[in-house]
């Protein structure tokens, strides 16, 4: 089945070129010139994945992301003329599920969202096929059919990325994993995300599960090596 793209960018050189090289990549293209109108368009034909631009004119790149969050979990590619982590910081917090600096080498681009739309296609073909859908450690229950977390009897939504890192984390307890076998079990072997990113996702996985998010009972840092989820708090 062809997958749906919906760009969100006010570059129309840029998306003509992705029209030329995603469309002949066998995905299906529509775009958006601004945010105003990006998340009715989202509402009417729902994509299977967006490529949000963020700067913007009328609303910028950071207030539509906020907006599909409120509604919808659908894989999010930013793009930016910025070169500052903190943008990219910004974008993650916010629930992007990766970064690409512009400009880009469309090939990169397109190992990006093949390898976001397989890890979504694997993660249903596991649902469908495993029928140990819940998983139970550190005081937690992971559902992976609804992508929730049960905290002490709270039921916490999370990100697709964040599930995915805190699955790998859970079915792994005690032991230190680096960031890179964090992201490449999460992700897939060819996913491509700066270093920082799983920092990111890590603390907004400390916000959502964590007594004092602080002082992090559940996952541990292990400096100067990656993180270790504690099985028996």
């Amino acid at each position: 089945m062809t997958k749906k793209i919906l760009i969100i960018d006010d570059d129309i050189k840029l998306i003509e070129l992705l029209i030329e090289y995603l469309g002949g990549n066998q995905f299906e293209i529509a775009y958006v010139l601004d945010g105003l109108n990006a998340l009715d368009t989202i509402n009417i034909h729902t994509p299977d994945l967006i490529i949000l631009d963020y700067m913007m004119p009328g609303k910028d790149g950071l207030e539509v992301l906020r907006d599909i969050r409120t509604q919808h979990d659908l894989p999010i590619i930013m793009l930016t003329a910025k070169g500052d982590d903190t943008d990219r910081i910004v974008g993650l917090e916010l629930g992007a599920d990766d970064y690409l600096p512009k400009p880009f080498n469309p090939r990169e681009l397109l190992a990006r969202i093949k390898a976001i739309l397989r890890r979504g296609a694997t993660s249903s073909l596991n649902v469908n096929q495993n029928t140990d859908l819940v998983i139970q450690a550190g005081g937690l229950i992971l559902n992976r059919a609804s992508l929730t977390i049960e905290v002490d009897k709270d039921t916490i939504d999370l990100s697709t990325t964040e599930f995915k890192i805190l699955e790998v984390l859970m079915k792994n307890p005690n032991r230190v994993l680096s960031r890179d076998q964090i992201m490449n079990m999460a992700q897939g072997k060819d996913f491509m995300a700066f270093d920082r990113s799983v920092d990111i996702h890590i603390s907004k996985l400390r916000s959502k599960i964590e007594i004092d998010p602080a002082s992090p009972k559940r996952i541990k840092t292990i400096w100067g090596t990656g993180y270790m989820f504690v099985e028996s708090l």
